[in-house]
């Protein structure tokens, strides 16, 4: 009788207890970024980002937005190696899952943990290419290593999804994009 429990629990598969699939929000995603791109102000493009950032939030299932959400919520007490504690066994469950990475990024870039956060921005937006705030994240992570034209080159990509976003102030030469 064991052998029979010990073979089933070999033969089971994992997958029930791993990560899901994240929402597959693409379309309004894309949505979103096309009106940003069309916005007529701070106002408006304000409250599209917070669209995005609703769905970018929206964790694959209940375990998973209970760490980003804890991650986050340490983050903003200034506990930022608590924040990557929380968010590395994130990333670990949910590897697929963009934003873990970004908010990982975020409480490594807060540290100054450049070559950190852009380990994370580069897996996140291999995940999701147009996630805009790891795009302006990863422009600010590259100033922070003092790689300028590429910092510049990111941000730029950034600002022609949003135009509105406060990096572009720090756009050294003019990319045409009228706001």
């Amino acid at each position: 009788m064991k052998w029979i429990a010990i073979f089933c629990l070999m033969t089971t598969p994992l997958a029930a207890e791993g990560c899901p699939v994240a929402p597959d929000h693409k379309a309004a995603l894309d949505q979103i970024i096309a009106q940003l791109k069309v916005s007529r102000g701070t106002t408006e493009a304000g409250r599209l980002s917070d669209q995005l950032w609703e769905l970018w939030t929206d964790a694959p299932d209940a375990k998973a937005q209970r760490l980003l959400d804890r991650g986050m919520a340490r983050r903003i007490q200034a506990d930022y190696a608590g924040s990557r504690a929380v968010l590395d066994e994130l990333v670990t469950y949910c590897p697929d899952y963009a934003e873990g990475y970004n908010q990982r990024a975020f409480s490594s870039y807060l540290q100054r943990d450049y070559a950190a956060a852009l380990v994370d921005l580069d897996q996140a937006l291999a995940i999701m290419p147009d996630h805009i705030a790891a795009m302006s994240g990863r422009g600010l992570t590259l100033m922070g290593l003092g790689r300028h034209d590429e910092a510049q080159a990111q941000l730029k990509a950034a600002l022609t999804l949003n135009p509105w976003l406060s990096e572009r102030a720090l756009i050294t030469e003019p990319i045409g994009i009228d706001i």
